[in-house]
């Protein structure tokens, strides 16, 4: 038996969802400062720290008791065992950690392990900081002096334009939608903009909202540049598709203006001069003289959800996704890092880290404008969006750099390991929300590649390895708890995007057994746009986890899906694994924000606990018939409104929806299309009783 799972938990009928709804949006601004331990390295849709330390604590809080004080104390796992099969960046293993639990994190991704063996394991900040500086001396001299102006000043941002030939005349189009390329991010407040002439390139000073102009040049141009949507036209009035021009092949691209760092720290726009170019063509002569063994990216793109855009536009290898001067730079990082001595966890932190500034250092990025960090990462969309605009920034850096090595070791890996020998836990008390220490215990994990060495490991310990979870060396009967959070029907792919990390990683190889195959797509994903396929890859991974629990163990998951499909999907899945949904628990979830929720048909702001016990230990849904089950789904929901909690028509939707398939399921109804029709009616019926009618103040209680 699970000695640490009460028969009946707070998580299950007293989860303080309005609390943690609460911190977690505080968090949700600003994860990488509240959570930074998690934060070394990109991975998309990153849970929320504080909703699942309130997760755990509430599986393990009996429902008598006061869950939201046991999240804001010390509370002692006392070295129970919590499995997450989906890890992703580590967030449920540093909790667990945290909380005096043993942690086992799987993700079927290796880029994902990279990041979670980050977020758990200690680093000696002065082993660290001498790797850095070996780095440093072997090759930031020569990155500086690939961006140097004439008279010797730092370049820290290059701005390039793609260009196309016209299909009818053969002129080259520069793909600008506006001359204007540098503006405040208050433009309203500080009008002041840079602009660009579109036909000379002339960079001149004018105001963000100028109807027209002329340069030096004598040439006329306004607010419209070249591009319009998908179409372009050329100076002789052609309209063309960019994407016909393409014809499959990869667009040219063209300095236009570069931003330099004044001695005395200013920082001024200038044009690109033949020196600036000369420089660029030395960079082009120094790629091809490369030798073998230095690392640059390998690989190609396959087809794929988040690739076929950046196909379409000609990028066929990763390493088409730098110009010159950014694969001789970055080549010299990652070379320096692959060849320190040893395979200390400092090298592996340095990887992770280069491996995170390549978001920052591509064709793929763009320039966000003054007032604000100035590099808009490539992942800003969540697909591979190409760049009609791209900027080159400084990969190095300097003080006044965003998204480089140098920066972000300090915002990053310093970060992060002042957080993991301190944790600081957001905490409500009654009034406002603190930062507080002295509530989790400092993350400092050896980490395991096995269960046999997980087993016996001394002290705090993280099983950590990239495994497809339908098939672990996990013993019967061996986990108290499984918290996770899996991937959504159809929705971002994350190997297709952590590709373009692994294309740089598996040559540098950052830790012993780190991935040796040229892509992260793996036979077992549990993404897919087909319904069925999705349910019977997550059904494997149900069953495994019902074998690996202790009788009496618990699972929950958050959750959100836009189609009904995918909850099916889900319930049916847990169903034939042998679970039973227990409670489904709306509660804080991404950012309202989100690039991918925002652009739902219903954008929501919450993610559904779903609380589930194995059928052979004899659980059952709490619900006593499919009303009892909608009245349940109403109250959790009005529990949030009334707290103040921001809720939307998708999140009424989702949870209706997972609440009331999760009863049918369990009374063995088959779902059909006109029982998820009934079910869609019903919840598109609470969307008007508690939205609508919220806002004319008569929530139906």
């Amino acid at each position: 038996m699970s000695g640490i799972v009460p028969t009946r938990t707070s998580l299950e009928s007293a989860f303080p969802a309005a609390m943690l709804s609460a911190v977690g949006t505080k968090e949700s601004w600003r994860k990488e400062v509240h959570r930074p331990a998690t934060s070394t390295h990109k991975w998309w849709a990153k849970r929320l720290g504080t909703v699942f330390r309130g997760i755990i604590v509430s599986a393990v809080t009996a429902e008598d008791d006061d869950a939201a004080a046991a999240y804001g104390s010390r509370l002692d796992l006392g070295g129970a065992t919590v499995f997450d099969p989906f890890s992703g960046s580590g967030v449920t293993g540093v909790e667990v950690l945290k909380l005096g639990g043993r942690a086992v994190c799987f993700d079927i991704n290796p880029v994902a392990t990279l990041v979670q063996r980050q977020a758990m394991q200690p680093w000696s900040m002065q082993s660290l900081a001498a790797a850095y500086k070996a780095v440093e001396s072997s090759c930031r001299e020569e990155v500086d002096r690939l961006r140097r102006s004439e008279d010797g000043r730092t370049v820290l941002y290059y701005f390039w334009v793609a260009t196309v030939e016209c299909p009818d005349c053969s002129d080259t189009v520069r793909l600008f939608d506006s001359p204007v390329f540098s503006k405040n991010a208050y433009p309203k407040r500080v009008p002041k903009a840079q602009i660009v002439c579109p036909e000379c390139l002339t960079v001149q000073e004018g105001r963000y909202d100028f109807e027209s102009g002329s340069c030096a040049n004598g040439h006329t141009f306004t607010q419209q540049g070249a591009v319009r949507g998908q179409t372009a036209t050329c100076r002789l009035g052609h309209n063309f598709k960019t994407l016909t021009a393409l014809g499959g092949h990869k667009p040219g691209y063209e300095m236009y203006a570069k931003l330099v760092s004044n001695p005395d720290g200013s920082k001024v726009y200038e044009g690109i001069t033949n020196w600036d170019r000369d420089l660029y063509a030395e960079c082009v002569e120094r790629l091809a003289a490369l030798p073998d063994s230095a690392v640059l990216p390998q690989g190609e793109l396959a087809r794929g959800n988040n690739t076929n855009q950046a196909l379409k536009w000609g990028f066929r290898q990763w390493r088409d996704f730098f110009n010159a001067r950014q694969l001789v730079s970055l080549s010299l990082i990652a070379t320096a890092i692959r060849d320190l001595p040893g395979s200390a966890k400092e090298r592996e932190a340095l990887s992770a880290l280069f491996s995170g500034t390549l978001e920052f250092n591509n064709l793929f990025t763009s320039f966000k404008g003054e007032g604000t960090g100035a590099v808009r990462h490539m992942f800003s969309h969540h697909i591979l969006k190409p760049e009609r605009t791209p900027l080159e920034a400084h990969p190095w850096g300097t003080s006044q750099s965003s998204g480089s090595f140098s920066t972000l070791y300090k915002s990053r890996l310093q970060r992060a390991h002042e957080y993991k020998t301190g944790p600081v836990d957001l905490v409500e008390d009654g009034t406002e929300i603190n930062r507080v220490t002295g509530i989790a215990d400092p993350v400092a994990a050896t980490i395991a590649n096995s269960w046999d060495s997980f087993s016996v490991a001394d002290g705090q310990a993280a099983y950590v390895a990239t495994r497809n979870s339908a098939d672990t060396d996990l013993p019967d009967g061996s986990i108290d708890l499984v918290v996770t959070d899996p991937p959504y029907m159809d929705n971002v792919h994350y190997a297709e995007l952590a590709d373009f990390f692994h294309a740089w990683l598996q040559p540098i190889q950052p830790y012993a057994g780190y991935a040796t195959t040229t892509t992260t797509r793996r036979i077992g994903e549990v993404q897919h746009a087909d319904p069925a396929e999705f349910g019977k890859a997550i059904e494997a991974v149900w069953a495994e986890c019902a074998r690996v629990l202790k009788p009496g163990g618990l699972l929950a998951f958050t959750f959100h899906q836009a189609r009904i499909s995918g909850w099916v999907q889900v319930v049916e899945s847990l169903r034939r694994a042998g679970f039973v949904i227990t409670a489904v628990q709306p509660v804080k979830g991404e950012m309202t924000t989100s690039i991918v929720k925002a652009g739902a048909r219903e954008p929501s702001n919450l993610d559904s606990v779903v609380v589930c016990r194995r059928t052979v230990d004899g659980a059952a849904n709490p619900n006593d018939s499919l009303e009892e089950a909608l009245s349940t789904a109403y109250k959790e929901l009005n529990g949030l409104l009334n707290a103040g909690v921001d809720v939307g028509a998708g999140d009424v939707r989702s949870v209706v929806r997972g609440s009331l398939l999760a009863y049918l399921s369990s009374v063995g109804t088959t779902l059909t299309d006109a029982v998820t029709t009934r079910v869609d009616t019903l919840a598109s019926e609470a969307i008007d009783s508690l939205i609508v009618s919220q806002s004319s103040a008569s929530v139906l209680v």
